[in-house]
């Protein structure tokens, strides 16, 4: 069977970043969408601060010009799942639904996903109102109303954020207290832009092609309201795409893959980069930086292999 020098698992700016040198340095490269060529890259409708585009750009062209550029330098692309790896042989095993594929070395860049609150509408509006990132999407809020869901440091700081966009930003919360560090507490109850509604949740979205507003329900005496809004953000925390990684590399206690010296995993020759082990900054243009850097550190480990 064919063994690759690097199979990339993911197609985020991560992913397709590490494709790119992968290409420029000559590797036989297999990289594995999964179910979404981009992931949550495209679910963004405008970002402006991507460097190297001026007008602002929307996630899926992002992406697919990422994905031309990779595929420009010989790569192969394969738009499928892996369902499983095995990562305690060497070649490295990568399975599909359809086939297995084996490598010397293996870069993870299978990124977070937002947790969302499941209600009907939500989805529809991502990128129309609704969003999960304070740093992507708040200057398209100047003088909005917007509301933050969550009481945790993401939810906070998103909320923080979004108050030198808007003119009122209100932080929905099911608890009486917040989760978020005290530092974070102390400059956010300091904000005169921000009010909490305490012990609270939504529990329908209005909207059909924009969002309208929210109806909130205190959770004690389930009074219900209806809160207009321009701009919901949902920072409920993030779940890294990690499953088929249990038991083949070491995970922290949320999920994502640790890494040591930037890039390097649990397992020698298997790298990770961007969001699924990045706990902080979830941009596009970390992400990129860091499959950039899985690629290098991989290129040197296949080298040092000949050696």
């Amino acid at each position: 069977m064919d063994i690759k020098d690097i199979i990339i698992i993911g197609s985020g700016p991560a992913g397709l970043t590490a494709g790119i040198y992968a290409g420029r340095a000559k590797l036989d490269t297999l990289l594995f969408t999964g179910p979404v060529l981009g992931s949550q890259l495209m679910l963004s409708g405008r970002i402006e601060d991507f460097p190297g585009f001026p007008e602002e750009i929307t996630g899926p062209e992002l992406i697919n010009k990422m994905k031309e550029q990779a595929k420009k330098f010989g790569i192969e692309i394969i738009e499928e799942s892996v369902v499983s790896v095995n990562f305690q042989k060497k070649p490295f095993v990568v399975s599909t639904n359809n086939k297995k594929y084996l490598a010397k070395s293996v870069i993870v860049v299978t990124g977070a996903s937002a947790r969302w609150l499941g209600l009907e509408n939500e989805k529809r509006l991502i990128g129309h109102g609704i969003s999960a990132c304070g740093v992507c999407d708040g200057p398209f809020f100047k003088d909005k109303i917007i509301g933050v869901v969550g009481g945790g440091d993401s939810a906070v700081e998103n909320a923080i954020i979004l108050t030198k966009y808007a003119k009122k930003v209100f932080v929905i919360h099911r608890r009486n207290e917040l989760k978020a560090s005290k530092k974070l507490q102390e400059e956010i109850f300091n904000n005169p832009k921000v009010e909490f509604i305490w012990d609270s949740i939504i529990s329908a979205i209005k909207g059909e092609s924009y969002l309208e507003g929210v109806f909130v329900e205190n959770i004690n005496t389930k009074e219900k309201r209806f809160l207009e809004l321009d701009g919901l953000f949902v920072s409920i925390g993030y779940k890294p795409v990690t499953d088929i990684f249990q038991n083949q590399l070491e995970l922290d206690d949320y999920e994502y893959i640790k890494v040591k010296e930037n890039t390097k995993t649990s397992v020698d020759g298997i790298f990770a980069a961007g969001d699924v082990c990045d706990t902080k900054y979830r941009q596009a243009i970390t992400a990129a930086g860091w499959g950039a850097m899985a690629l290098l550190d991989a290129d040197e480990w296949l080298r040092n292999l000949q050696k």
